[in-house]
C-alpha cells in the first residue's frame, strides 16, 4: 500500500482528483487530500499542505495547474516523495525541473489510466 497525497483533491465527483481518491482508496492506497480549505474529502480529513503530513509519501499526484503548484513546491521537495505524478493540464517543466533536482522521480502521465490499466 502506497501513501498518496492529492494536491486539488476535490468533493465534486465529477472532478479527476475525486475520481482519482476513490480508485485509491479502492486500489488499497492511503490517500491523504490536499485542499485549499482543508475540507474533508469523502470522508478523509484534508490538510492545505504536505507539510502539514506527519508520514513519509510515496507518490504526490497534481490537480493544479502551475500558479498554485508553486506554493506546494518547496513542501514537496522537503517531503521527498518517491514520485510527482503531473496529471493533464499540470504539466510545468519549471517545476519538473526542480523536482528532478532535488532526486524526486517526476511522471507525466494520468493517475487514473495508470490505475485503470495496472502500471500504477
Amino acid at each position: 500500500m502506497e501513501t498518496v497525497a492529492i494536491i486539488g483533491a476535490s468533493n465534486k465527483p465529477n472532478r479527476y482528483a475525486n475520481q482519482a481518491q476513490k480508485e485509491l482508496t479502492e486500489h488499497g492506497h492511503l490517500v491523504i487530500p490536499i485542499t485549499a480549505r482543508g475540507e474533508e474529502i469523502m470522508g478523509v480529513h484534508s490538510y492545505t499542505s504536505v507539510a502539514e503530513i506527519d508520514k513519509p509519501l510515496d507518490t504526490v499526484t497534481l490537480y493544479v495547474r502551475e500558479q498554485i503548484l508553486e506554493h506546494h513546491i518547496d513542501a514537496i521537495i522537503q517531503a521527498k516523495p518517491g514520485r510527482v505524478i503531473f496529471n493533464p493540464g499540470t504539466e510545468s517543466p519549471t517545476m519538473q525541473k526542480q523536482l528532478e533536482n532535488a532526486g524526486i522521480e517526476v511522471e507525466e502521465a494520468c493517475t487514473l489510466v495508470l490505475l485503470s490499466t495496472g502500471q500504477y
